[in-house]
């Protein structure tokens, strides 16, 4: 269809909306009120929606015992995790090739493992402005900007609804109801912790006000939250980089505070690896002995002598936020009313690292300009008697890799604060005996964060204070560097010259204006037809600007360049709703709907989505529903416009000491014979010499926005005759399943399957951009956001609902929810077109991700006077990893000789959840206290090797520990 054609069709709809004249429903069958609901616009019968909806209503958040709605909706099957506190990536890693930076702080919301930025969030079915962290501009919403306390629901969407409500809905919707017809003073008090190692505690105190008067409802909240840190170093399975593992292998840092200097000797042509010895006393040079460089002072590197940076390093990381939320709705006249939101909310947040590693020389293969520092012969420190200079042949192999833990810790400290304001009128008009619903709505929403972080080296500085003395001397400050002398020679003096304090600083804006009709045109004999129709502009701005050290390309740490961009979108929608079939022998009702947007990007032009259900009632007890939906999603802002910047992944080079020369497993002669072809020295000599491999990443002008076809099926099941024959109260079985091929996705190749594909098959597609130095050491790798071949995903989703009839015992009630993923495939490019990597019932460990086949929450709750309880089982199936990254035999199964092949199992996880409440009926029930442990048989999360940090999958599993909680509350 045209856009001509369009247009006019919806033109004459909205003509006919206005024309109509048989009379209106504006109450259900059953007597419930037609509402808005989630995946529609048109109001209808909540319990007729064709779309797979879960809500989670403000007891059931409550039952979790999480103060956070981030971590609740992590909680679902249905849900992929995302980024959440547990995530201490800052200062680690880099900058992931999405664009968005690391999140520090930030809490996502990942539906379907299709990512967070196809997850659209909504709050009161209105856009909520995307996520900063002052590391880049996101394309995915932060929960944590929104105060749990304000919630009355949760509505998740399992369905694409890019017709419904434009780009990012490709996986599903999150929209958060807030608290409207609340009236009185109210007050709630938590607090938690991890009781069996007495530390991550927690606290949240909220406020809220309420009053409803003839023509004014008024809602005030203020919410304040704090949560402490876990250490890595206090939980077995993060202490060491290996989990269960307690002694540093491979895996530990070569940057040690003894330091690794790997040079070759000018005048003897002998290429050593030594450190200092660990009996040296300091206090003064070392003393080089040229015959025998790995004697006296000095000693040979050894595996033993690596560096342990997890217990600097936070598997829970600490913030505080405060929120101030207000709404007001006023009844301008009987038939309209104003209403009126605003926030304010500010996170204060902490990430940290191990002192910052200093990766100098052309062999270190960082690619920034520390590759480029050596030390001339003059620095007083330098104990070889001659210049380590990138620019001589004779001495320019060498790296020197050295952790100066005098500077202390990096920290990096986050400040975000979020505003939000939105005015619009509603209301309703009677056109012929019908009754128009209308809205329109303006609003106004920014994100700002500043990030410090401290004890960070500037390493033109740094260049300067190992170079000749002379120049040294001659800069005001400058004092010479000691990289040799051990822990305790770098003096506060040193450090004064070549650290920072680096200030970041990153912003989002969204300004979103809509305006909504909806009602019913005429009627069918077996209903009125349902429409709905409206307008909607949004333009986005970011930025993301680092401190003016890190744009000059003068850190020593990971580098990155500025950002900044923005676009806006003009949007046209049109929705139907045409009941066929009613009130006739096993046809109840059989209604279909349909659903057509346009949208004028103004960075790529105009782009069309669709949308069509059908809904069945063979009888009031059963409902057969289907969809079928496109989707899109335009690139944001730091997709399109992000500069290149540095993401140190956690990777295995398949090349690395093939020929078994270091003890590892000798790779295949194929394997061998590939790396000599990619320019690995054939003789073997090519040792990894850190887990971490620097990528460049970055946005891509030329990425289009990518599309999907979902398609939904499925029943609910909601039998009247268990409440007839005194079964219970209630009972309601649903099943969907769910088809999504998502087509030109937005994202960067994995830099594992990337690497470890070109060495096994020398594509060139997939080997362009990955260099090498001539000792083997990869010095580039270029992996940029592109539209790649894509993802399928499929499977399906089952929940049940009962709740008894009140006995002598109490009433009880049983809630399941299910989700089955039976196929998820990456579609990535090769030379000879498109390749499949199977991800379903695996772990992918960089970034963390696992796909386990079914997740299952099962709850079973008792309510007994002023008493109620609940347990909750949480089921996560087991997945597997590749070991092709593990060069210590500990990842892979017993026996088996060839890496490439192996794997580890990451056995099924189940956690217990208890919760009880007192409500005494002596006081009303308003008043209470919850005592609640999730994690109630302390289960330990399955050890993942692949994983980038802290041994564990963040985004899937529980941090070790039983989470005790308290919360106690009152409402006058």
């Amino acid at each position: 269809m045209n856009k001509a054609a369009l247009l006019a069709l919806l033109g004459g709809c909205a003509a006919a909306a206005l024309a109509g004249t048989a009379q209106a429903q504006t109450a259900a069958p059953g007597g419930l009120e037609e509402i808005i609901v989630t995946g529609s616009r048109i109001r209808t019968n909540p319990v007729d929606t064709a779309a797979p909806i879960q809500t989670l209503d403000r007891d059931k958040l409550l039952q979790t015992g999480l103060p956070n709605v981030g971590d609740i909706l992590q909680r679902l099957p249905s849900s992929g995790g995302g980024l959440n506190g547990k995530f201490n990536s800052s200062g680690n890693f880099g900058f992931p090739p999405d664009g968005g930076g690391v999140g520090a702080g930030a809490s996502e919301i990942d539906l379907r493992y299709l990512g967070s930025r196809r997850t659209l969030v909504l709050v009161d079915g209105q856009r909520w402005v995307q996520g900063s962290s002052a590391s880049g501009v996101p394309s995915a919403t932060d929960l944590n900007t929104i105060p749990s306390s304000i919630i009355e629901r949760v509505e998740v969407l399992q369905d694409g609804a890019s017709a419904i409500y434009g780009s990012d809905a490709i996986a599903g919707v999150v929209n958060i109801i807030t608290r409207k017809d609340f009236e009185g003073f109210e007050a709630n008090a938590y607090g938690s912790g991890y009781v069996d190692h007495g530390d991550g505690w927690q606290q949240q105190y909220d406020l809220s006000w309420g009053n409803k008067s003839e023509k004014l409802t008024t809602f005030l909240n203020l919410s304040y939250t704090k949560q402490n840190s876990v250490g890595a170093g206090d939980r077995d399975i993060s202490d060491f980089p290996v989990p269960g593992l307690d002694e540093c292998i491979a895996t530990c840092s070569s940057a040690t505070p003894r330091g690794r200097f790997i040079v070759t000797d000018p005048n003897t042509q002998q290429t050593f690896s030594i450190t200092l010895a660990e009996a040296f006393a300091g206090g003064r040079r070392p003393v080089y002995n040229p015959a025998a460089p790995g004697s006296g002072d000095f000693e040979p590197f050894t595996t033993a002598d690596r560096f342990n940076f997890q217990p600097f390093n936070y598997i829970m990381t600490p913030q505080e936020r405060i929120g101030m939320y207000g709404q007001i709705q006023y009844d301008l006249l009987d038939n309209v009313r104003l209403n009126v939101k605003t926030l304010y909310n500010n996170r204060k947040s902490v990430n940290q690292a191990a002192p910052e590693p200093l990766f100098l020389g052309p062999e270190a293969g960082t690619g920034t300009i520390t590759d480029t520092i050596g030390v001339h012969v003059t620095n007083p420190f330098n104990p070889f008697g001659f210049s380590l200079d990138p620019n001589d042949p004779a001495t320019s192999t060498y790296a020197i890799f050295r952790r100066p833990i005098e500077a202390g810790p990096r920290i990096f400290k986050q400040d975000v604060d979020t505003y939000y304001l939105s005015g619009g009128f509603s209301g309703d008009f009677g056109v012929a005996d019908r009754t128009w619903y209308w809205d329109t709505n303006v609003a106004y929403s920014k994100n700002r964060a500043l990030q410090t972080k401290f004890n960070g080296f500037n390493a033109a500085k740094l260049k300067r204070a190992l170079g000749p003395l002379a120049a040294c001397q001659a800069e005001p400050g400058c004092v010479p560097f000691n990289l040799f002398g051990g822990p305790g020679s770098i003096t506060p003096e040193m450090l004064n010259y070549v650290t920072y304090i680096q200030h970041d600083t990153s912003e989002q804006k969204l300004v979103d204006a809509t305006a909504n009709i909806t009602g019913d045109l005429f009627d069918l004999p077996a209903g009125p037809v349902g429409f709905a129709t409206g307008v909607e502009f949004r333009k986005h701005e970011g930025f993301f600007q680092p401190d003016a050290v890190v744009t000059a390309g003068e850190t020593a740490d990971v580098p990155a360049t500025p950002v900044s961009g923005e676009f806006d979108v003009r949007e046209l929608y049109g929705e139907l709703s045409v009941p066929l079939l009613a009130n006739l022998p096993m046809v109840e009702s059989l209604d279909i709907n349909g659903a057509v947007r346009v949208s004028d990007y103004s960075t790529f032009g105009t782009d069309e989505t669709y949308k069509a259900g059908l809904q069945y009632r063979p009888t009031s007890d059963i409902l057969l529903r289907g969809n079928y939906g496109e989707g899109v999603r335009a690139p944001g802002i730091g997709e399109l416009f992000g500069s290149g910047s540095r993401f140190d992944d956690q990777l295995r080079d398949p090349c690395s000491d093939m020929r078994g020369l270091f003890g590892g497993q000798p790779a295949s002669a194929a394997i061998q014979a590939n790396c000599t072809a990619l320019g690995v020295p054939a003789s073997g000599t090519y040792e990894q010499l850190n887990p971490q491999i620097s990528i460049v990443t970055g946005g891509n002008r030329d990425l289009k926005p990518e599309t999907s076809t979902t398609w939904t099926a499925g029943f609910a099941y909601t039998p009247e005759w268990v409440a007839d024959s005194g079964m219970g109260r209630r009972l309601d079985v649903s099943f969907d399943y769910f088809w999504i091929d998502l087509k030109d996705a937005i994202q960067a190749v994995n830099a594992q399957v990337q690497l470890s594909r070109c060495v096994e098959t020398l594509d060139p597609v997939l080997c362009a951009g990955i260099s090498r130095l001539p000792s083997g050491v990869i010095n580039g790798f270029n992996n940029r956001l592109t539209n790649i071949g894509g993802i399928k995903t499929e499977g399906f989703d089952v929940a049940a609902n009962y709740v008894s009839n009140e006995t002598a015992a109490g009433t009880f009630s049983g809630n399941v929810v299910f989700s089955y993923l039976t196929k998820y495939d990456e579609i990535i490019p090769t030379s000879t077109g498109f390749d499949a990597v199977p991800r379903a019932g695996t772990e992918r460990g960089s970034p963390p991700q696992a796909f386990p086949d079914f997740k299952i929450n099962a709850t079973l709750g008792w309510l007994f006077q002023d008493f109620s309880a609940s347990w909750t089982v949480r089921y996560i199936d087991k997945v597997v990893e590749a070991c092709d990254h593990d060069t210590t035999g500990l990842c892979s199964r017993p026996n088996q000789a060839d890496l490439t092949n192996s794997e580890n199992v990451l056995g099924t996880t189940v956690y217990n959840d208890v919760q009880v409440t007192w409500r005494p009926a002596m006081w009303d029930e308003k008043f209470y206290v919850t005592l609640g442990v999730n994690n109630l048989f302390d289960e330990d999360p399955p050890n993942c090797y692949s994983c980038q940090l802290n041994g564990m999958d963040q985004s899937t599993y529980d941090i070790p520990g039983m989470f005790g909680y308290a919360r106690i509350g009152f409402k006058l």
